[in-house]
């Protein structure tokens, strides 16, 4: 089975799927995995089992294929700490059937608890119910060695539906300083479409701001009643509480189910006008973080439990009150990443709007609510101040150019999309738990997670990114949301070659149909070699390991600069090539390293050349965004981002993948470009020519008319349910809009090189990717 495969099944990619017994022998690539905990959600590969997991009563691990049964006993030992535990009468191990979370081939189950849900209510699910093979006669046995019939169903099956509770709450918080009109209803009918779309019993507010902070009372039918906060001030949630008088006995309008409030809110969305005042030289006054702070009062007040989300939708930068990033005179400019570095003059709201977000963020995991920004504006409007609650409370960040934009139309709709019984397709307050065997320990994770601080013995005190627990929090989880995993050799453990060693994934989430909690339990295995097997290099996944490399040096960018970030690639770089390399010592020209390790140094290329690494041409909103979708995209989305896709159309067949460098450019060829954010769509001088003189619309030019057609079509479904939704542009060779593709060529052909005739030639002083390969030989066989 191959590594996509593996990871279909699993959910998992392993940037090394065997692992030495001494944490020295893998070189500076960490031990980790790339854990996408809700993967194949629709499939039929995961069991969906309607009774409570099985819990191993001294570690807490759940019954699962590697689990050693003594069925006369009725006992079951825990394979991650051998401890013996009953199987309770009730459990569905009756009639000689075996529990599907003890099938070899479902290494992933989803429990859920019937108990939880209303019996009358009917749903058309596709019930996964299957009847079960017969235990073994043998008294005891180990799972792996039993002979299952893999085409008989698992029990399991399709489940009852919740009668209409309370559903998941939104607040939608609206910037009004928007300056254009048309801007203004783009975004109202959006919003208007969005509650036309919502079931009935779900929550929701309305949230005003622009200097000041307006609360819409939805439940005062006789007019529009508002109460109005002060932008310029920071509002706490006993403030919040006491200024809407929001008691827990007192019935009160700020937060409502549609169902109660739908003509309320439509009207108060409807009357949404401009309040922007045009001033020669200065900045509307815009208390964005005060908004931000009392919607989340209102939903700290009201105590709601079934998830939540703050929606924020604005058109620029903070100027006043808590999380402003510039000043209202236009003659402060925004801040680079350059002020941000040194401290100066233009960046000295930047450390106070942090600390304060930081604030914002704590908040948001205590009361596990999501904070989405949508930023629609051609400035920028402090994204990089506001990526920490939104990261880590698991938002969604948009960065688009105008609220009429597909970008932003089609990412919100994706967003409040519905499943096949009308319910929204959306998960909140999760928990990731962790189980490993004792010679393995968790340093932490990176991702939007927290960490909450739960120790025990298998908790590494060496801890990477959101360490020192075996136990994550995350506001909401998706089927596309992955973590990366750490962990570490317990050197105090004596591990013999050839053993095996677990790790468990225990997911538990509340659904958008507010069915109760789910549980995924995912529990995978590997083995333990020598220091110096073949294994080890033959397990490496690069792809996987590109990725969670990516993760670290966003992670450290956040501390340093970015020449000590690339130093520090180089350097693990060079330890990788030396430790793997076949060569010479001290000669650079018999250096090779196999196919498993040859396409990694390529990767590294790419990555600090990336827009992760290298700022210059970014802005901090910019690189905000571009870090945080890095952050949660799995292996395939994130290695796009680091070394982007270029095919070639010609009229010789069909495309064809092509290097991405600067001699792929040709007259003759369309190339088409994807690097996640955007896809561009390349016409050679000669391609552009053609199309300028019309022979497209030439019936007997039929044959170009269908190259033209090809990479748009293509484009179209390479951008089709990505969120946030690409851009797609179209350019022609030595056009400005080219930059886009230059700036990611490999670049093999400059202004300094000697031979230049037939191809083009990027201006750079940048290394090639030979001169970067050629120096890594010459450093790795010194080590």
């Amino acid at each position: 089975m191959d590594l996509v495969e593996l990871e279909a099944v699993e959910g998992m990619r392993w940037s090394w799927n065997t692992w030495a017994v001494s944490k020295s022998s893998i070189s500076s690539i960490p031990l980790s995995i790339m854990c996408t905990p809700l993967s194949n959600s629709d499939s039929d590969l995961i069991p969906l089992l309607p009774y409570d997991p099985l819990f191993c009563s001294q570690c807490s691990s759940v019954l699962n294929p590697y689990s050693r049964l003594d069925y006369p006993s009725r006992i079951w030992h825990c394979p991650f700490c051998f401890h013996r535990n009953p199987f309770p009468r009730s459990y569905p191990s009756h009639n000689n059937h075996l529990p599907a979370e003890l099938f070899p081939t479902y290494s992933s189950v989803e429990y859920y608890s019937p108990s939880l849900l209303h019996p009358n209510h009917n749903h058309n699910h596709n019930h996964r119910s299957k009847s079960l093979p017969s235990l073994p006669s043998s008294s005891t046995s180990s799972l792996s060695s039993l002979n299952f019939n893999t085409n008989s169903p698992a029990a399991g099956g399709g489940g009852l539906g919740l009668g209409l509770g309370p559903g998941p709450a939104f607040v939608f918080v609206v910037d009004v300083c928007c300056s254009e009109e048309e801007e203004m209803r783009g975004l109202k009918n959006e919003l208007l479409l969005v509650l036309e779309q919502l079931p009935e019993n779900v929550l929701v507010g309305l949230v005003t701001f622009d200097s000041m902070v307006y609360v819409h009372d939805l439940g005062y039918n006789h007019c529009s009643r508002i109460v109005v906060f002060h932008g310029h001030r920071p509002v706490s949630s006993d403030q919040t509480r006491q200024f809407l008088n929001i008691t827990h006995t007192q019935q009160q309008g700020f937060l409502l189910p549609i169902s109660e409030c739908e003509f309320s809110i439509t009207a108060a969305i409807e009357e949404i006008h401009s309040t922007c005042q045009f001033v020669s030289g200065t900045r509307p006054l815009r208390s964005t973080g005060a908004a931000i702070s009392v919607a989340l009062g209102i939903l700290e007040c009201c105590r709601i439990n079934t998830g939540s989300r703050i929606m924020v939708f604005t058109s620029g930068p903070a100027t006043v009150g808590p999380g402003a990033v510039v000043g209202s005179d236009l003659g402060q400019t925004m801040r680079t990443h350059q002020d941000i570095m040194n401290g100066n003059g233009q960046a000295r709201h930047h450390a106070k709007s942090c600390a304060f977000y930081k604030q914002v963020s704590k908040r948001l995991s205590d009361t596990s609510v999501v904070l989405d920004l949508f930023a629609c504006s051609l400035d920028q409007v402090g994204a990089a101040e506001l990526r920490e609650p939104v990261e880590r409370s698991g938002g969604f960040m948009i960065l688009a150019e105008s609220f009429e934009s597909d970008q932003f139309r089609k990412c919100l709709r994706y967003l409040y999309r519905r499943d096949d019984d009308g319910y929204l397709k959306m998960n909140f307050d999760a928990t990731i738990e962790v189980v490993t065997t004792k010679d393995v320990k968790i340093c932490g994770a990176l991702g939007p997670c927290v960490s909450l601080r739960k120790k025990n013995s298998l908790v590494s005190e060496a801890e990477v990114g959101e360490g020192g627990t075996y136990i994550w929090k995350l506001n909401t989880l998706s089927d596309k949301t992955c973590i990366a995993f750490f962990f570490q050799v317990n050197d105090e453990c004596k591990i013999q070659p050839g053993s095996a060693f677990l790790i468990q994934f225990i997911t538990r989430y509340r659904q958008g149909n507010m069915m109760g909690l789910r549980k995924r339990v995912t529990t995978a295995a590997r083995r333990w070699v020598g220091n110096h097997s073949t294994d080890i290099a033959a397990g490496f996944d690069q792809e996987a390991a590109a990725s969670v490399i990516a993760r670290l040096a966003i992670l450290r960018a956040e501390t340093c600069c970015p020449r000590d970030v690339i130093r520090w690639l180089d350097d693990t770089l060079v330890c990788f090539a030396s430790k793997f390399g076949d060569y010479v010592p001290e000669d650079p020209s018999t250096f090779s390293l196999s196919s498993n390790f040859s396409l990694y140094p390529q990767f590294m290329f790419h990555l600090r050349r990336s827009q992760f690494i290298d700022v210059c041409n970014t802005t901090p909103d910019e690189t905000a965004f571009f870090r945080l979708m890095l952050n949660r995209e799995g292996v395939v989305g994130s290695l796009i981002m680091i070394q982007p896709t270029l095919f070639q159309y010609s009229f010789d067949g069909p495309p064809v993948p092509v290097l991405l460098d600067i001699r792929s450019i040709s007259p003759d060829f369309i190339l088409l470009f994807d690097s996640y954010f955007h896809v561009v769509i390349h016409y050679g001088s000669k391609i552009a020519q053609w199309r300028k003189l019309g022979y497209d619309k030439d019936p007997n030019h039929e044959n170009f008319r269908m190259l033209l057609e090809a990479p748009e079509l293509d484009a179209e479904q390479l951008v089709a349910g990505r969120v946030p939704v690409p851009k797609i542009i179209k350019c022609d060779q030595h056009s400005s809009q080219a930059r886009f593709l230059l700036a990611k060529l490999n670049p093999s052909v400059t202004q300094n090189s000697t031979f230049t005739e037939g191809s083009d030639i990027i201006f750079t002083d940048d290394l090639s990717l030979q001169d970067f390969l050629d120096h890594l030989q010459v450093l790795a066989v010194q080590g």
